[in-house]
């Protein structure tokens, strides 16, 4: 396993889903781990509470990333239960699937708020506190960035702008010693897919019938790839986009 002894990570939107795993399995790894929430209190402090029983230090911290003065006190904060800052896993997230006859900027700004610029500006203040040894940021994007499907158009594009942010920043953060890769996940088994109809509808069972692999992820599945690129041994990768999602290819 990797070794983050002595690190400290931040996870955006990390109460439950996809962030709920990687804040354990960073946690599992040695990391002090930032459980940032924006509204879950209750789901947030069950991941810290997971974390501690198996010897774990975790923190959980309320903040809403498209929020500069939230993202501000995210990251004050950080700093003064943990001295330092080395790893970011920018997971905060929204989807809203409609068609084109039903955008309206509303749902627009909604995600790109969120998705994009609350993605930029939470890269932005962390990189403030990455020491001189450098650090690695991790996007959590999606496979609709490089494989769109229909009626997510805003969806896709916001996780290509952040695909496209990735190469850009690791460019521009790269003499600072600061890696930056994202993933891009297929269907994930989640509270979210769940409340959003598609864990038993035709769309899940279509995505397994045409993944190689015979199922949907599971959250631990980009659980252990966010600890590869947090960890020394992602020591040589960056600007680089992992799809994780069976071998399907939409």
């Amino acid at each position: 396993m990797s070794n983050l002894t002595g690190k400290v990570a931040v996870v955006t939107g990390a109460s439950k889903g996809i962030g709920a795993s990687i804040a354990e399995h960073l946690a599992a790894a040695g990391a002090s781990v930032v459980v940032n929430y924006s509204s879950s209190k209750a789901a947030a402090d069950t991941v810290v509470a997971n974390i501690q029983a198996k010897g774990g230090k975790a923190i959980a911290i309320q903040g809403n990333v498209s929020n500069p003065d939230d993202i501000t006190r995210l990251f004050a904060e950080t700093k003064t239960a943990f001295g330092r800052l080395d790893i970011l896993v920018n997971n905060a997230g929204v989807y809203d699937f409609q068609p084109l006859c039903n955008i309206t900027p509303e749902h627009f700004h909604k995600q790109f708020d969120l998705n994009v610029l609350g993605l930029l500006l939470t890269t932005q203040e962390a990189v403030k506190h990455i020491g001189p040894e450098g650090g690695s940021i991790l996007n959590i994007s999606s496979i609709v960035g490089p494989m769109p499907v229909p009626s997510a158009s805003v969806y896709s594009a916001t996780k290509a702008a952040v695909d496209a942010i990735t190469v850009s920043l690791a460019g521009e953060l790269g003499p600072r010693k600061i890696r930056v890769n994202s993933i891009n996940p297929g269907m994930v088994e989640t509270e979210g897919l769940h409340t959003v109809g598609f864990a038993e509808s035709d769309f899940r069972k279509q995505v397994e019938a045409t993944t190689p692999l015979g199922r949907i992820a599971q959250p631990a599945d980009i659980a252990t790839a966010a600890v590869f690129f947090a960890s020394p041994d992602a020591g040589w990768v960056t600007g680089q986009t992992l799809i994780l999602a069976g071998g399907a290819r939409q």
